[in-house]
């Protein structure tokens, strides 16, 4: 939002400057009306903790993060130039394998991933599309470069509260918006829809779609919810559906069974069908890759997309991109070295005390060592985990994060965030304008996870007057 000298960006002047017309009591009294309307519209997220799940109240600051419409052209065209080429790889890694053969990806890089699944070898989805819903990790560099720094293609969560935050930034300044031409997301859940629809495979102008939760324990929970709403549709658990002898999925009602066409799945791989994977799982539906492999169920995402999903495949997406494209990609990845590489792993051991070690599978900011910032034990045990299992972790530099300024006990302080945007994929692409901000509250942290203690805020993307 502020240079370096202490100017507001273009994009920024207008809200930089009715912020400033505000004393710290006026923006405390904003903030406290947000956290009112966000308690009474029932916005939480759940935190497991102890064995027990805590609901609490979405944590949101007012100060809205400004991103310039021009610069936005850019990240959108990369958005979409990445998920294209992810998309292509996973069909050719259950189909043809052409990347394997011509070198470009190791063998062993799929035959030890946790989420290559041998039962949809041989499946081509519509549009040749796996991953449906992908919602890209973005972060700013202290040079101004935007980076990538993971991709979430399995089951990414976290749309819900971007539309809610602008809600709430709505009603708290509601001047603003009248005041910038700041670029919607509100429509979302329609495109959302139609692209869910896109997968039916009967020709109809309405087909029956679905959200399938695991249930009111899940941390996402609310935005299952939420989106189902939304979009005007059932949501479901496992136990509401089941397989019919002619391979179609049926949804139980009040008035008998009715067809269902299109499952967008909140529910993990493994649990999706207990004939087919985990046998104990209560979550899916029995049968329910048989039926999507007859062709008689879309489902977004697919199964078997999370294979992408690896923190050890991100390594290789620029040459994904390269050799299913043609291209060279748009939006850089953070430098990553893997661990399962002997030169690369010894320059990692060789300066722990200086990467962010990950582990490929885990998520929201789980399992990660941050050397900079981490114990002699900690650093300790990561030498031992490296070794005994190098292929499940990479290791990137510390990157010194962009901040934004941020309500703090009533005043204005700089926090390091992220950005999340939604990109969709089905008979078109679209990507949000925007997405979720997320912004560590705590001074110097570099986890922006709501579940350790990380904030959001409303992303605004800005058309000034000189981009109409």
């Amino acid at each position: 939002m502020i240079t370096g000298g202490g100017r507001a960006r273009p994009h920024a002047r207008e809200v930089t400057r009715y912020l400033s017309s505000l004393s710290a009591r006026q923006l405390g009294r904003r903030q406290e009306a947000a956290e009112r309307a966000i308690s009474e519209m029932g916005v939480t997220f759940t935190v497991y903790s102890e064995g027990q799940n805590i609901d609490r109240a979405w944590p949101f600051d007012i100060i809205p993060r400004t991103v310039s419409a021009s610069e936005w052209q850019r990240v959108e065209h990369g958005l979409q130039q990445r998920l294209t080429a992810l998309n292509a790889f996973v069909d050719d890694v259950y189909n043809d394998q052409r990347i394997v053969k011509d070198g470009k990806v190791p063998a062993e890089l799929l035959e030890t991933s946790e989420n290559y699944l041998p039962e949809c070898v041989g499946i081509r989805p519509p549009h040749g599309a796996w991953a449906h819903i992908c919602g890209s990790d973005l972060v700013r560099d202290a040079d101004g470069t935007i980076y990538v720094l993971e991709d979430n293609l399995r089951v990414p969560s976290g749309v819900s509260y971007m539309l809610e935050n602008r809600i709430v930034t709505k009603q708290v300044f509601p001047e603003l918006f009248s005041r910038n031409r700041i670029l919607p997301v509100d429509d979302y859940p329609s495109q959302l829809f139609d692209t869910l629809a896109s997968l039916s495979p009967r020709p109809l102008d309405y087909p029956v779609v679905v959200v399938l939760t695991p249930g009111i324990y899940n941390s996402a929970y609310f935005e299952h919810s939420y989106l189902a709403q939304s979009m005007g549709v059932a949501l479901v658990e496992g136990g509401d559906l089941t397989v019919g002898d002619d391979d179609c999925v049926y949804m139980r009602t009040i008035a008998g069974l009715e067809r269902v066409d299109v499952i967008y799945r909140r529910v993990n791989d493994t649990f999706l069908d207990p004939e087919c994977f985990r046998p104990d799982s209560l979550l899916g539906v029995p049968g329910l890759m048989r039926a999507w492999r007859a062709g008689n169920v879309g489902i977004a995402n697919a199964p078997g997309a999370g294979v992408a999903d690896d923190k050890l495949v991100y390594a290789f997406v620029p040459d994904i991109i390269r050799y299913y494209l043609d291209e060279e990609p748009v939006l850089p990845n953070v430098p990553t070295l893997a661990c399962v590489r002997d030169d690369e792993r010894d320059r990692v051991l060789a300066d722990l005390d200086n990467l962010v070690v990950k582990p490929v599978n885990e998520s929201g900011g789980y399992g990660m060592l941050i050397g900079p910032m981490a114990t002699r034990k900690a650093v300790a045990q990561f030498r031992r985990l490296i070794k005994t299992n190098p292929r499940n972790y990479v290791a990137q530099p510390v990157l010194s994060l962009s901040t934004a300024p941020t309500l703090i006990g009533g005043t204005l302080s700089p926090r390091h965030l992220d950005l999340r945007p939604f990109t969709l994929h089905g008979e078109r692409q679209f990507v949000t304008a925007g997405g979720l901000t997320r912004v560590a509250l705590v001074e110097g942290s570099l986890v922006v996870n709501s579940s350790q203690g990380g904030g959001s805020k409303d992303t605004w993307i800005v058309q000034s007057g000189d981009e109409s």
